[in-house]
Order: structure tokens, then C-alpha cells, then sequence
């Protein structure tokens, strides 16, 4: 096993046995294997002409990458589940998905490096001004199962009905939301502002129903990989990467997540 660099920048830090070894339980393979969920735009896409990975996720494997003094790799997996298998199955070694207590049970999470708003879309003629407006007896909506979005609904809805889809099926449902099978659509906001501009009979409602934090996860119980990427979090906030990364994708929705109290 080859000792890693471990460059750990803006703090510079002195190659230690203490430092290797802890990389070394990021990093087993002397590779950084990354997976992000493929149809989630606030993490990254893959460019179809080149293959490239684009987006936050990508920007920040590659500089962690970069200040361990490791190659990389990023890959998409199918779904929150699937990111989740490749970190507890060992296949990656980070994965970007959203927090959720539920999770939690399963992997570790770094500190949320960004914060993804959920909203929903509506057609354009529906009486909706606002999501409190959506949580009455009798409305559909319709949500990516297992999506951080499902999970918060779930906990918090009274009175509406939530239709669960795949995510990755999600232009299925708004062809369900335009047919009036559904009343509203939740996702996250860049996704939706995304459709909406494609769509001028349906809109995006103006405020959020929830803020999704959007973390990386290591495998459980590793707490030398997690102490690294919080480390990692708090500086790639406090030196500009998240934000340039967020510029750098013309994303909308989101803003850098705050530090921890």
C-alpha cells in the first residue's frame, strides 16, 4: 500500500504516518472512487458527447483527489440506493447523496457541503400559490422514491396524497402532473425550474417545502475517512470551490450550506 500525499490545503498539513493512515482508509485502493445519483443535475451530469462528469460532485472528487495525491474516479449510480450500495459494499469510497436520518443508519455523513431547495411544480392554472396551499385532503403528489424529498413528505404531510415514482422516472410523472393524474410534483428546484422553462403550462411554485442537504458519505463506522472529508467540507466552503462549483454548473436552487453550529 502506497502512502498517500495527503494534502489536505488551505491548513497545510505535514505528511505524518497519523495523516497516511487515515487516508489510507479513504482511499484503500490508491484510487478515489466517487458516485453521485445519475438523474440528480444539483450533484452532476454526464456529458453525452464526451462522457465527462460535470457538476459539484465532480469539481470536489476532483480537488480531494487532487490534495490527496490520488487519481480519481466518479461514476453515476442508479438512485439514491445504488450510491448508497457502492459506499456500504466498499465499490466507492464517497458517495454524494442528501442526509436523511433513515440513512444514517446505513452510512456516515460529512458535513452538507450544499443545500438543494424542494418545491413543487404545478400546472399552470392550478389555485396553488404556495406549498402550505398543497397539504389538503384529496391532492396528489407526485415524488422520486426514496428521494430526500419522499422521506421529509412522508414525515410531514397531513393530509395530502403522495404517488411515488422512480426517480428516475420522473418525466413520467409530469406527464401524470400535465394529464391532472397528479395536482402538484415535488423535486428538487434546479430540476424543476429546468422543466417549467420547457414547459409553459406549468410553473414552479415561489417557496421551498425543504432544503435537502447534500452531503458525501463514507462507509460506516470509518471515522478517519470521515474526519477527512469534514476537514475537506469546511475548507472547500471557506476557500470558494463549492460556490465556483455551483457557478461553474449555472445552477439555480442552491446555495452553499452554511457550516455547522
Amino acid at each position: 500500500m502506497r502512502v498517500l500525499a495527503c494534502r489536505l490545503v488551505t491548513l497545510t498539513l505535514v505528511a505524518t504516518a497519523a495523516c497516511a493512515a487515515a487516508a489510507n482508509d479513504l482511499v484503500p485502493t490508491g484510487t478515489l472512487r466517487a458516485t453521485f445519483i445519475a438523474a440528480n443535475p444539483v450533484q452532476a451530469r454526464v456529458d453525452t458527447a464526451t462522457g465527462e462528469v460535470r457538476g459539484p460532485a465532480a469539481d470536489l472528487t476532483r480537488e480531494l483527489a487532487r490534495r490527496l495525491g490520488v487519481p480519481f474516479t466518479i461514476k453515476p449510480a442508479a438512485g439514491v440506493a445504488g450510491v448508497i450500495e457502492s459506499v456500504k459494499t466498499g465499490t466507492a469510497d464517497i458517495g454524494f447523496v442528501a442526509f436523511d436520518p433513515t440513512r444514517a443508519r446505513e452510512i456516515d455523513f460529512s458535513q452538507p457541503y450544499l443545500l438543494a431547495h424542494n418545491t413543487y411544480l404545478v400546472r399552470a392554472d392550478s389555485s396553488a400559490a404556495s406549498v402550505a396551499d398543497l397539504d389538503r385532503p384529496g391532492i396528489r403528489i407526485g415524488v422520486g422514491e426514496r428521494d430526500a424529498g419522499d422521506l421529509f413528505l412522508t414525515r410531514t404531510l397531513k393530509s395530502a396524497e403522495l404517488k411515488r415514482r422512480p426517480s428516475s422516472e420522473i418525466l413520467q410523472g409530469i406527464a401524470m402532473l400535465k394529464a391532472g393524474e397528479l395536482d402538484a410534483y415535488a423535486a428538487n428546484r434546479t430540476r424543476l425550474l429546468e422543466i417549467s422553462a420547457r414547459n409553459p403550462d406549468l410553473r414552479v411554485l415561489p417557496d421551498n417545502f425543504f432544503s435537502v442537504e447534500q452531503a458525501i458519505a463514507v462507509a460506516k463506522g470509518n471515522s478517519a475517512g470521515l474526519a477527512i472529508m469534514q476537514r475537506f467540507v469546511s475548507e472547500a466552503r471557506t476557500d470558494g470551490l463549492i460556490q465556483a462549483a455551483i457557478e461553474r454548473a449555472g445552477l439555480q436552487g442552491v446555495d452553499v450550506a452554511p457550516p455547522p453550529r
